[in-house]
């Protein structure tokens, strides 16, 4: 895992991209190493945490390895993020993501499958597919646009416009905006907390609130009456529960201060 290093630190796993001086750029090799360390982070963290190391959180495609591709294998390139990206976004564990200087293209979809997305103040969010003649192959058009909206992504794909931190959140990207340089802290006090709540109340969080809001009305009930039946008879919600009934449980677990 040569371009994106793994930590686990007090049950959090703590995924590096590392490529620095290539802008984090999302190259083959480091699809690999990152898909490496969702799986070690399955076997063993409660949660996790995605950050980039250097000035940027990731500026996209490495589009270098990309020139010289058939369609064939840009399609097979393409379904391999899919597969990669979905391990985080569709698995057990909620994701973190810092955010920091360059959000841009594949940097962008990484970020979206993200079950939160904290940002510091100087990071700028782009899309600029249009002007290199290529269209988003990591997931985007599903996952960004369910953020932000298609007319939203439209334009920013269509003219290369650029967010800025405050625009990033109020169009949904992001979800909490840190104090200067504190975004991996904030990310990483927010993914304690998750990993505190019962696994099956996460994986059904992480796993069925899209699918709920993606069905029909009457669908989407019927699907919330299983998931809160099969949650609330486990024995560790009896357990729970018991607890909050007998005021032996924290009515809110927040940090103390604001981070």
């Amino acid at each position: 895992m040569s371009q994106v290093h793994y930590e686990l630190k007090e049950n959090i796993a703590c995924i590096r991209l590392a490529r620095p001086d290539k802008r984090n750029a999302l190259s083959d090799q480091m699809l690999a190493d990152l898909e490496a360390c969702v799986e070690k982070a399955e076997k063993e963290a409660l949660a996790a945490v995605i950050y980039g190391e250097g000035k940027h959180f990731s500026a996209g495609l490495d589009l270098a390895e990309h020139v010289e591709k058939t369609a064939i294998q840009g399609i097979e390139g393409s379904r391999n993020w899919h597969r990669v990206f979905a391990r985080i976004q569709r698995g057990a564990l909620p994701y973190f993501a810092a955010l920091h200087g360059a959000v841009v293209g594949g940097g962008l979809e990484l970020a979206a499958v993200a079950h939160v997305r904290v940002a510091d103040p100087d990071t700028w969010f782009a899309l600029p597919e249009g002007s290199r003649g290529i269209f988003v192959g990591g997931g985007g058009s599903v996952n960004i646009t369910r953020l932000m909206g298609v007319a939203r992504m439209t334009d920013l794909m269509l003219t290369g416009r650029v967010l800025n931190t405050d625009e990033a959140e109020r169009y949904g990207i992001v979800n909490y905006i840190a104090e200067e340089g504190r975004a991996l802290e904030k990310a990483f006090a927010l993914a304690k907390i998750a990993a505190k709540n019962a696994p099956l109340s996460n994986y059904s969080i992480i796993n069925g609130l899209q699918r709920i809001h993606d069905s029909g009305y009457d669908e989407g009930l019927f699907f919330e009456s299983m998931m809160a039946a099969l949650t609330q008879t486990t024995d560790e919600a009896k357990e729970r529960l018991e607890e909050f009934l007998a005021k032996k449980a924290k009515r809110l677990d927040i940090p103390d201060k604001p981070i």
